[in-house]
């Protein structure tokens, strides 16, 4: 893991953050691994992981609860199964009550469905019991995300759950490590105001662009 003071872009694209992200995974090699991604850009990087590991690539999608009149400003998560993670002191600061986190989780639901009907063909995740499973995006920022899906994995009991982004803020890598058995990370600048600062080329995928991926990538798990 490297820590530095930003001065320029880490990476060249989400190929390029894969390669080097891989590299941190070269010891999982041999074993019984799936690589799960959130989307959109983390399938990028999970097809660069995967295919280097030979493991299958899946995807979850959780989606970030925007905090009220900033949707911007994470005030928690909700995984695919509702598991939510609330950022304790974003709502407290703002005073914001659990039944309205509650309210728009139920609302961000509607496009994860939406989301797994096109990922997935709305199928459920499929027995991980027997592997260790590598979660992967593109960055983290606040966290949120990673963490609800990080608590959602874990109720479908792996062999080991693994965190692997390539770049994350420093502060932010105890909160995903008390979340997995093990977290890699290429680097942890700083100042960190978004995920976007640390590569060249950023550009948002769409969905047709995600599924090209999975269908490269794509093996059955079992």
């Amino acid at each position: 893991m490297l820590a530095l003071i930003w001065s320029g872009s880490l990476f060249k694209d989400r190929l390029d953050a894969g390669r080097r992200l891989v590299e941190l995974l070269a010891d999982l090699k041999g074993e019984r691994c799936a690589v799960i991604a959130i989307p959109r850009g983390g399938v990028v990087v999970g097809y660069v992981v995967a295919s280097e590991l030979d493991a299958p690539l899946e995807v979850t999608v959780p989606r970030k609860i925007g905090a009220p009149g900033d949707p911007e400003l994470a005030v928690g998560a909700v995984a695919e199964d509702g598991t939510i993670y609330v950022e304790e002191s974003v709502a407290k600061t703002l005073g914001v009550r659990d039944d309205w986190i509650r309210i728009e989780a139920e609302h961000e639901l509607e496009e994860v469905r939406r989301r797994i009907g096109v990922y997935r063909e709305g199928k459920a995740l499929p027995d991980l019991s027997e592997y260790a499973v590598i979660i992967v995006d593109d960055g983290v920022a606040t966290g949120a995300t990673m963490i609800a899906t990080a608590r959602f994995l874990r109720k479908m009991n792996p062999r080991k759950l693994i965190i692997a982004v390539p770049v994350a803020p420093p502060e932010i890598l105890p909160k995903l490590s008390s979340e997995a058995d093990d977290v890699r990370c290429v680097a942890t600048p700083s100042p960190f105001f978004a995920i976007g600062q640390f590569y060249q080329d950023f550009s948002q995928l769409s969905d047709s662009e995600v599924l090209e991926y999975l269908s490269r990538s794509r093996r059955l798990i079992a």
